[in-house]
Protein backbone atom coordinates (compact mmCIF):
# COMPACT_ATOMS: atom_id res chain seq x y z
CA UNK A 1 0.00 0.00 0.00
CA UNK A 2 1.52 3.57 -0.91
CA UNK A 3 2.77 5.27 2.02
CA UNK A 4 2.74 2.11 4.25
CA UNK A 5 5.47 -0.43 5.14
CA UNK A 6 4.51 -2.95 6.87
CA UNK A 7 2.59 -1.50 9.76
CA UNK A 8 4.42 0.93 9.75
CA UNK A 9 3.80 4.87 7.80
CA UNK A 10 0.80 6.20 7.33
CA UNK A 11 -0.73 10.32 7.21
CA UNK A 12 -1.91 10.77 10.51
CA UNK A 13 -2.50 14.34 10.75
CA UNK A 14 -5.20 16.96 11.10
CA UNK A 15 -7.45 17.57 8.02
CA UNK A 16 -6.06 21.13 7.13
CA UNK A 17 -2.43 19.33 6.30
CA UNK A 18 -4.24 16.45 4.23
CA UNK A 19 -4.55 18.73 1.31
CA UNK A 20 -0.89 19.96 1.17
CA UNK A 21 0.41 15.94 1.43
CA UNK A 22 -1.55 15.09 -1.35
CA UNK A 23 -0.60 17.96 -3.34
CA UNK A 24 2.86 17.45 -2.26
CA UNK A 25 2.45 13.29 -3.66
CA UNK A 26 1.28 14.33 -6.54
CA UNK A 27 3.95 17.13 -7.74
CA UNK A 28 6.47 14.38 -6.57
CA UNK A 29 5.14 11.68 -8.51
CA UNK A 30 5.04 13.61 -11.63
CA UNK A 31 7.87 15.80 -11.94
CA UNK A 32 10.72 13.62 -9.99
CA UNK A 33 10.66 11.20 -12.72
CA UNK A 34 11.11 13.50 -15.64
CA UNK A 35 14.40 13.80 -17.63
CA UNK A 36 14.57 17.61 -16.78
CA UNK A 37 14.18 17.11 -13.09
CA UNK A 38 16.64 14.45 -12.68
CA UNK A 39 19.00 16.66 -14.84
CA UNK A 40 18.96 19.96 -13.03
CA UNK A 41 19.14 17.80 -9.52
CA UNK A 42 22.35 15.65 -10.47
CA UNK A 43 23.75 18.90 -12.06
CA UNK A 44 23.69 20.82 -8.96
CA UNK A 45 24.65 17.60 -7.00
CA UNK A 46 27.56 17.39 -9.31
CA UNK A 47 28.33 20.91 -10.19
CA UNK A 48 27.50 22.71 -6.46
CA UNK A 49 27.89 19.64 -4.13
CA UNK A 50 30.91 18.33 -5.28
CA UNK A 51 28.97 14.32 -5.93
CA UNK A 52 30.44 11.85 -6.59
CA UNK A 53 31.35 11.99 -3.03
CA UNK A 54 34.59 9.48 -2.78
CA UNK A 55 34.67 5.82 -0.98
CA UNK A 56 38.02 5.96 1.06
CA UNK A 57 40.15 2.95 2.37
CA UNK A 58 40.70 3.89 5.51
CA UNK A 59 44.12 1.80 5.58
CA UNK A 60 45.22 2.79 9.74
CA UNK A 61 41.66 2.42 10.71
CA UNK A 62 41.22 -0.90 9.07
CA UNK A 63 44.62 -2.26 10.61
CA UNK A 64 43.19 -1.15 14.33
CA UNK A 65 40.05 -3.06 13.42
CA UNK A 66 41.92 -5.97 12.06
CA UNK A 67 39.42 -5.41 8.59
CA UNK A 68 39.20 -3.88 5.67
CA UNK A 69 37.04 -0.69 6.17
CA UNK A 70 35.84 2.01 3.67
CA UNK A 71 34.40 4.98 4.36
CA UNK A 72 31.66 6.81 2.17
CA UNK A 73 33.12 10.62 2.45
CA UNK A 74 29.60 12.69 3.07
CA UNK A 75 31.12 14.85 4.86
CA UNK A 76 32.89 15.85 1.51
CA UNK A 77 30.28 16.89 0.50
CA UNK A 78 28.95 20.90 0.23
CA UNK A 79 28.29 21.79 3.82
CA UNK A 80 29.54 19.18 5.71
CA UNK A 81 27.23 16.39 5.53
CA UNK A 82 24.64 14.16 3.34
CA UNK A 83 22.06 16.81 4.14
CA UNK A 84 22.14 18.77 0.71
CA UNK A 85 21.22 15.61 -1.53
CA UNK A 86 17.29 15.54 -0.17
CA UNK A 87 18.11 19.96 0.12
CA UNK A 88 18.47 20.56 -3.30
CA UNK A 89 16.39 17.94 -4.44
CA UNK A 90 12.84 18.80 -2.15
CA UNK A 91 14.08 23.08 -3.07
CA UNK A 92 13.87 22.32 -6.70
CA UNK A 93 10.63 20.43 -6.42
CA UNK A 94 9.11 23.46 -3.78
CA UNK A 95 10.29 25.55 -6.61
CA UNK A 96 8.62 23.84 -9.79
CA UNK A 97 5.45 23.45 -7.84
CA UNK A 98 5.55 27.27 -7.61
CA UNK A 99 6.37 28.02 -3.63
CA UNK A 100 7.85 30.56 -2.69
CA UNK A 101 9.08 29.83 0.93
CA UNK A 102 10.84 26.97 3.04
CA UNK A 103 10.31 25.81 6.32
CA UNK A 104 12.50 23.23 8.20
CA UNK A 105 13.00 22.06 11.42
CA UNK A 106 16.91 21.16 12.65
CA UNK A 107 18.85 19.69 15.52
CA UNK A 108 22.59 19.42 14.90
CA UNK A 109 22.14 22.48 12.30
CA UNK A 110 23.43 20.45 9.28
CA UNK A 111 19.61 20.51 7.33
CA UNK A 112 19.48 23.66 8.82
CA UNK A 113 22.48 25.06 7.16
CA UNK A 114 21.45 22.69 4.04
CA UNK A 115 18.10 24.03 3.41
CA UNK A 116 19.39 27.58 3.28
CA UNK A 117 21.97 27.14 0.48
CA UNK A 118 19.16 25.16 -1.49
CA UNK A 119 16.66 27.96 -0.76
CA UNK A 120 19.59 30.63 -2.12
CA UNK A 121 20.07 28.36 -5.19
CA UNK A 122 16.34 28.20 -6.01
CA UNK A 123 15.25 31.48 -4.60
CA UNK A 124 13.08 30.76 -1.81
CA UNK A 125 13.14 32.31 1.46
CA UNK A 126 14.16 30.17 4.15
CA UNK A 127 12.92 29.91 8.17
CA UNK A 128 14.61 27.35 10.01
CA UNK A 129 12.68 25.91 13.78
CA UNK A 130 15.70 25.01 16.60
CA UNK A 131 14.90 24.13 19.52
CA UNK A 132 16.73 26.69 22.33
CA UNK A 133 18.91 24.04 23.54
CA UNK A 134 20.57 22.55 20.36
CA UNK A 135 21.05 26.33 19.21
CA UNK A 136 23.05 27.02 22.53
CA UNK A 137 25.16 23.34 21.55
CA UNK A 138 25.72 24.28 17.71
CA UNK A 139 25.98 28.39 17.84
CA UNK A 140 28.19 27.72 14.75
CA UNK A 141 25.49 26.36 12.36
CA UNK A 142 23.41 28.79 13.55
CA UNK A 143 25.57 31.76 12.96
CA UNK A 144 26.04 30.16 8.85
CA UNK A 145 22.20 29.93 8.27
CA UNK A 146 22.10 33.09 9.60
CA UNK A 147 25.22 34.82 7.16
CA UNK A 148 22.82 32.59 4.27
CA UNK A 149 19.49 34.72 4.78
CA UNK A 150 17.72 32.25 6.68
CA UNK A 151 15.77 33.14 10.10
CA UNK A 152 16.24 31.08 12.51
CA UNK A 153 13.26 30.79 14.66
CA UNK A 154 13.86 29.08 18.95
CA UNK A 155 12.09 26.92 19.85
CA UNK A 156 11.36 26.85 23.66
CA UNK A 157 8.57 24.36 23.85
CA UNK A 158 8.72 21.12 25.49
CA UNK A 159 12.63 20.27 26.31
CA UNK A 160 13.57 22.94 23.45
CA UNK A 161 14.73 20.10 21.06
CA UNK A 162 14.23 18.25 17.24
CA UNK A 163 10.80 16.60 18.38
CA UNK A 164 10.06 20.22 19.50
CA UNK A 165 11.08 21.81 16.41
CA UNK A 166 9.29 19.38 14.01
CA UNK A 167 6.30 19.91 16.08
CA UNK A 168 6.68 23.78 15.51
CA UNK A 169 7.36 23.26 11.71
CA UNK A 170 4.21 21.42 11.26
CA UNK A 171 2.00 24.08 12.98
CA UNK A 172 3.66 26.88 11.09
CA UNK A 173 2.80 24.75 7.65
CA UNK A 174 -0.56 24.16 8.45
CA UNK A 175 -1.32 28.03 8.40
CA UNK A 176 0.81 28.85 5.53
CA UNK A 177 0.76 25.34 2.84
CA UNK A 178 -0.38 27.38 -0.18
CA UNK A 179 2.75 29.13 -0.60
CA UNK A 180 5.24 27.66 1.90
CA UNK A 181 7.08 24.19 1.18
CA UNK A 182 7.88 22.05 4.75
CA UNK A 183 11.49 20.46 3.50
CA UNK A 184 11.63 17.49 6.15
CA UNK A 185 14.99 17.24 6.99
CA UNK A 186 14.46 13.15 7.86
CA UNK A 187 12.39 9.62 6.60
CA UNK A 188 9.88 10.74 8.95
CA UNK A 189 6.67 12.07 9.24
CA UNK A 190 3.45 11.70 7.55
CA UNK A 191 3.60 10.51 4.31
CA UNK A 192 5.05 11.10 1.79
CA UNK A 193 7.59 12.55 3.11
CA UNK A 194 9.89 9.33 4.28
CA UNK A 195 9.60 8.28 0.47
CA UNK A 196 10.48 11.69 -0.95
CA UNK A 197 13.54 12.12 1.32
CA UNK A 198 14.44 8.27 0.77
CA UNK A 199 14.72 9.01 -2.61
CA UNK A 200 16.89 12.00 -2.95
CA UNK A 201 19.35 10.21 -0.47
CA UNK A 202 19.54 7.34 -2.74
CA UNK A 203 22.39 8.73 -4.39
CA UNK A 204 24.69 7.71 -1.71
CA UNK A 205 24.19 4.13 -1.85
CA UNK A 206 23.62 4.32 -5.82
CA UNK A 207 27.40 5.76 -5.73
CA UNK A 208 28.71 3.63 -3.07
CA UNK A 209 27.47 0.39 -4.71
CA UNK A 210 29.20 1.15 -8.13
CA UNK A 211 33.00 2.46 -6.18
CA UNK A 212 32.86 -0.37 -4.11
CA UNK A 213 32.52 -2.90 -7.17
CA UNK A 214 35.32 -0.91 -8.97
CA UNK A 215 38.06 -1.20 -5.81
CA UNK A 216 37.48 -4.57 -4.52
CA UNK A 217 35.27 -6.10 -7.96
CA UNK A 218 32.83 -7.45 -5.13
CA UNK A 219 29.83 -6.21 -2.82
CA UNK A 220 30.88 -4.69 0.30
CA UNK A 221 29.73 -7.24 3.48
CA UNK A 222 28.59 -4.62 5.71
CA UNK A 223 27.73 -1.42 5.95
CA UNK A 224 26.85 0.84 8.81
CA UNK A 225 25.14 3.78 9.25
CA UNK A 226 23.72 6.03 12.30
CA UNK A 227 20.53 6.92 12.34
CA UNK A 228 17.34 8.44 14.03
CA UNK A 229 15.05 9.13 11.66
CA UNK A 230 17.42 7.40 9.01
CA UNK A 231 18.20 9.14 6.48
CA UNK A 232 21.84 8.81 5.95
CA UNK A 233 21.43 5.00 6.50
CA UNK A 234 18.71 4.44 4.02
CA UNK A 235 20.29 6.65 1.65
CA UNK A 236 23.05 4.21 1.44
CA UNK A 237 21.24 0.74 1.96
CA UNK A 238 18.23 1.33 -0.15
CA UNK A 239 20.20 -0.31 -3.49
CA UNK A 240 21.58 -3.21 -0.86
CA UNK A 241 18.21 -4.05 0.21
CA UNK A 242 17.42 -6.73 -1.98
CA UNK A 243 21.33 -7.75 -2.00
CA UNK A 244 20.89 -10.17 0.95
CA UNK A 245 24.79 -10.66 1.65
CA UNK A 246 25.02 -7.54 2.89
CA UNK A 247 24.27 -7.63 6.09
CA UNK A 248 22.97 -3.31 7.21
CA UNK A 249 23.59 -2.50 10.38
CA UNK A 250 21.70 0.59 11.99
CA UNK A 251 23.37 2.48 14.89
CA UNK A 252 20.92 4.87 17.21
CA UNK A 253 22.00 6.88 20.21
CA UNK A 254 22.84 5.01 22.98
CA UNK A 255 23.29 7.98 25.48
CA UNK A 256 24.41 7.51 29.19
CA UNK A 257 22.54 4.61 29.11
CA UNK A 258 19.56 2.74 28.30
CA UNK A 259 17.66 3.76 31.34
CA UNK A 260 15.09 5.95 30.85
CA UNK A 261 15.45 9.30 30.15
CA UNK A 262 19.34 8.83 29.56
CA UNK A 263 18.87 7.41 25.45
CA UNK A 264 17.75 7.79 22.27
CA UNK A 265 17.53 4.23 21.50
CA UNK A 266 14.18 3.85 20.28
CA UNK A 267 14.53 0.34 18.70
CA UNK A 268 15.74 -0.64 22.17
CA UNK A 269 13.17 0.84 24.50
CA UNK A 270 10.47 1.73 21.99
CA UNK A 271 7.31 0.43 20.64
CA UNK A 272 4.44 0.91 17.79
CA UNK A 273 2.90 4.56 18.37
CA UNK A 274 2.23 7.76 16.41
CA UNK A 275 4.66 10.45 16.51
CA UNK A 276 4.34 13.59 13.85
CA UNK A 277 1.65 12.42 11.48
CA UNK A 278 3.41 8.56 11.21
CA UNK A 279 3.07 5.25 13.26
CA UNK A 280 6.38 3.88 13.54
CA UNK A 281 8.64 2.53 16.81
CA UNK A 282 8.83 5.35 19.00
CA UNK A 283 9.72 6.27 22.96
CA UNK A 284 6.15 6.41 24.77
CA UNK A 285 5.06 6.02 28.20
CA UNK A 286 2.26 3.71 29.20
CA UNK A 287 -0.27 6.16 28.48
CA UNK A 288 1.08 6.65 24.84
CA UNK A 289 2.94 9.75 25.19
CA UNK A 290 5.97 10.95 23.63
CA UNK A 291 9.19 10.28 26.60
CA UNK A 292 12.04 12.65 26.30
CA UNK A 293 15.33 11.22 24.59
CA UNK A 294 19.00 12.02 25.50
CA UNK A 295 22.49 11.85 23.29
CA UNK A 296 24.96 14.04 22.68
CA UNK A 297 24.52 13.91 19.16
CA UNK A 298 21.97 16.44 18.73
CA UNK A 299 20.92 14.81 15.24
CA UNK A 300 20.16 11.55 16.56
CA UNK A 301 18.13 12.90 19.81
CA UNK A 302 14.47 12.18 18.47
CA UNK A 303 12.37 9.90 20.13
CA UNK A 304 10.95 7.90 16.72
CA UNK A 305 12.09 6.65 13.66
CA UNK A 306 11.53 6.15 10.35
CA UNK A 307 8.67 3.65 8.89
CA UNK A 308 11.17 2.26 6.46
CA UNK A 309 14.17 1.84 8.81
CA UNK A 310 10.94 0.43 11.27
CA UNK A 311 9.60 -2.00 8.75
CA UNK A 312 13.45 -3.30 7.68
CA UNK A 313 14.41 -3.67 10.90
CA UNK A 314 11.29 -5.78 11.79
CA UNK A 315 11.54 -8.10 8.68
CA UNK A 316 15.34 -8.98 10.11
CA UNK A 317 16.91 -6.66 6.91
CA UNK A 318 18.48 -4.70 8.86
CA UNK A 319 20.26 -4.73 12.86
CA UNK A 320 19.35 -2.27 15.12
CA UNK A 321 22.41 -1.60 16.98
CA UNK A 322 23.51 1.76 19.74
CA UNK A 323 26.54 3.12 20.62
CA UNK A 324 27.06 4.96 24.00
CA UNK A 325 28.11 8.44 24.58
CA UNK A 326 31.45 7.27 26.15
CA UNK A 327 31.85 5.26 23.57
CA UNK A 328 31.44 7.82 20.52
CA UNK A 329 34.29 10.30 22.07
CA UNK A 330 36.76 7.42 21.74
CA UNK A 331 35.31 6.26 18.69
CA UNK A 332 36.49 10.37 17.44
CA UNK A 333 39.82 10.07 19.17
CA UNK A 334 40.47 6.53 17.23
CA UNK A 335 39.55 8.04 14.20
CA UNK A 336 41.46 11.19 14.31
CA UNK A 337 44.72 10.03 15.40
CA UNK A 338 44.04 6.66 12.84
CA UNK A 339 42.78 8.81 9.57
CA UNK A 340 42.88 12.45 10.83
CA UNK A 341 39.36 12.60 10.48
CA UNK A 342 37.07 14.70 12.74
CA UNK A 343 33.74 12.62 12.25
CA UNK A 344 30.31 14.48 13.23
CA UNK A 345 28.97 13.18 16.80
CA UNK A 346 26.07 11.40 14.65
CA UNK A 347 28.71 9.68 12.23
CA UNK A 348 31.00 8.64 15.29
CA UNK A 349 28.01 6.25 16.47
CA UNK A 350 28.70 3.90 13.32
CA UNK A 351 32.54 4.39 13.81
CA UNK A 352 31.89 3.44 17.45
CA UNK A 353 29.49 0.65 16.83
CA UNK A 354 32.74 -1.00 14.26
CA UNK A 355 35.05 -0.46 16.92
CA UNK A 356 33.53 -2.32 19.64
CA UNK A 357 31.78 -5.07 17.80
CA UNK A 358 34.62 -7.24 16.83
CA UNK A 359 32.21 -9.98 17.09
CA UNK A 360 30.28 -8.67 14.04
CA UNK A 361 33.27 -8.90 11.87
CA UNK A 362 35.58 -11.75 10.24
CA UNK A 363 38.92 -10.36 8.90
CA UNK A 364 38.05 -11.09 5.14
CA UNK A 365 35.16 -8.98 5.50
CA UNK A 366 35.10 -5.44 3.64
CA UNK A 367 33.22 -3.02 5.61
CA UNK A 368 31.42 0.23 4.59
CA UNK A 369 30.73 3.12 6.81
CA UNK A 370 28.68 5.98 5.51
CA UNK A 371 30.61 8.72 7.18
CA UNK A 372 28.06 11.48 7.23
CA UNK A 373 29.16 14.26 8.32
CA UNK A 374 32.32 16.09 9.84
CA UNK A 375 32.93 17.21 13.19
CA UNK A 376 32.94 20.93 13.24
CA UNK A 377 30.18 21.51 14.71
CA UNK A 378 30.77 19.48 17.33
CA UNK A 379 34.32 20.66 18.22
CA UNK A 380 33.73 22.91 20.76
CA UNK A 381 31.99 19.67 22.58
CA UNK A 382 34.30 16.95 22.05
CA UNK A 383 36.92 19.57 23.15
CA UNK A 384 35.69 20.15 26.39
CA UNK A 385 34.74 16.21 26.88
CA UNK A 386 38.94 15.87 26.11
CA UNK A 387 40.30 18.73 27.58
CA UNK A 388 37.79 20.61 29.42
CA UNK A 389 37.49 24.04 27.42
CA UNK A 390 36.85 24.46 24.31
Amino acid sequence: MKGRFGMFGGMYVSEVLVHALLELEEAFERIHPTEEFQREFHGLLRDYGGRPTPLYYARNFSKHVGFKVYLKREDLLCGGSHKLNNAIGQALLAKKMGKKRLITETAAGQHGLATAMAGNICGLKTEIFMGVKDIERQASNVKKMQLLGAKVKPVKTGAGVLKDAVSETLREWAACSRTTHYLMGSTVGPHPFPTIVAAFQSVIGMELKRQILEKEGRLPDAIVACGSGGSNALGAFKPFIEEKSVRLYFVEGGGESLGAENSAAAFQLGSPGVLHGCLSIVMQDMWGQIRPSKTRAAGLNYPGRGPEIAYLCEIGRVKPCYAFDKEVFEAVRVMCRTEGLIPALETAHAVAYVLNHPEEFSPDDVVVINFSGRGDKDIDTILRHFYGSA
